[in-house]
């Protein structure tokens, strides 16, 4: 078996806003395997300014898990916690040699089949929620309106930056569609001081908003321990699960917090391994959870939702954003609706 690896510079279709910039292109990197002729694809997808793994030294450490390639998953990961991105991509690679080493056709390392269940077989589509991105209001309008006639039954919007306009945006919503007919979530991306998240979580309760993530920065436990305790719609964590890579350390933070809910990114958690640490914590203080995308190309994307459909879904995921990028990867990954389907 032989390793490589090689940057990949995505570019967005069109400027992505959130409360912590606009974003326009996004640095990743593909992990090869070779074996037999065969190439496996697995994507580290490193989140500059956000990833734990986000060190000068990245490439570095990419070059050496190549050079040690031969010790096999199981070690590598464990030699790999402080490199959540890079446990993702070898996880991918690895299951894809594992799903189809003995198969007689294997012909698309950008699409490889990695988990049995009716979503793989295209047979079945997964709930997803619509992304609204920051920007001024009419961008903002615009991107809702395209989603509504879309289908979407569930909207997330980020909001963080501008609240009054966000605020009005998100009201004329409800006064148009009822929480039954349109659930509405929001990221703040940690956009929000602790007095401030206190009065916008009472007015999302006015409007009836499923959720919000991240109100307040990460590492402000007993702030937002205080947030959840006494919150009127459920807060959800995000960004304080980056950088913890224990599984001791998991159950002590959330057992602190104790959010309504908790988002799974597993390029920022430590890829599959590293997400059921995190549910096997929510499992235990009865919390749920979803899991979303963190902008990957279409090569981590097809694990996340394979994966994410083997732990039968109920609520709507985050999985929407394989269309954002001009140079992305084919994919078999198809939106229909509000619905991910993998075509035949």
């Amino acid at each position: 078996m032989k390793a490589t690896f090689e940057p990949y510079v995505l570019k967005f279709k069109r400027p992505g806003g959130t409360s912590r910039g606009v974003l326009t292109e996004k640095l990743t990197y593909i992990l090869t395997l070779e074996e037999d002729g065969r190439t496996y694809l697995g994507e580290c997808g490193l989140f500059k300014g956000l990833s734990a793994d986000d060190r000068e030294d990245y490439e570095q450490k990419l070059q050496w898990v190549c050079d040690h390639i031969d010790l096999g998953i199981q070690v590598l990961w464990d030699q790999l916690r402080e490199w959540p991105s890079i446990q993702f991509g070898l996880e991918q690679a690895f299951q894809a040699l594992s799903f189809n080493r003995y198969k007689d056709e294997y012909n698309d390392p950008y699409n490889p089949d990695l988990f049995e269940s009716a979503f793989k077989n295209g047979e079945k589509g997964m709930q997803i929620n619509g992304l609204i991105w920051m920007g001024d209001v009419d961008f903002m309008r615009q991107q809702i309106q395209e989603k509504l006639a879309e289908g979407f039954k569930c909207i997330k919007i980020k909001i963080g930056v501008n609240w009054e306009s966000e605020y009005q945006i998100l009201k004329q919503l409800r006064e148009e569609f009822s929480p039954e007919q349109l659930e509405l979530r929001v990221d703040a991306n940690g956009g929000f001081t602790f007095e401030e998240a206190k009065v916008v979580l009472q007015q999302l309760a006015e409007l009836k908003i499923h959720s919000i993530e991240q109100p307040i920065k990460a590492g402000n436990v007993e702030q937002m321990a205080e947030l959840c305790a006494h919150t009127p719609i459920p807060i959800a964590l995000d960004e304080e699960l980056i950088g913890v890579f224990e599984r001791e350390d998991k159950l002590a933070l959330i057992e602190k917090i104790k959010p309504q809910f908790v988002i799974l990114k597993p390029s920022l958690v430590g890829g599959i391994r590293g997400s059921l640490e995190w549910i096997d914590a929510c499992d235990y203080n009865g919390i749920d959870f979803w899991i979303t995308s963190a902008l990957e190309s279409n090569i981590g994307l097809n694990a996340i939702a394979q994966w994410t459909a083997i732990l039968y879904p109920e609520m709507p995921q985050g999985l929407g954003t394989g269309s954002l990028f001009t140079n992305n990867f084919p994919t078999r990954l198809e939106v229909r609706g509000e619905h991910l389907y993998r075509n035949k």
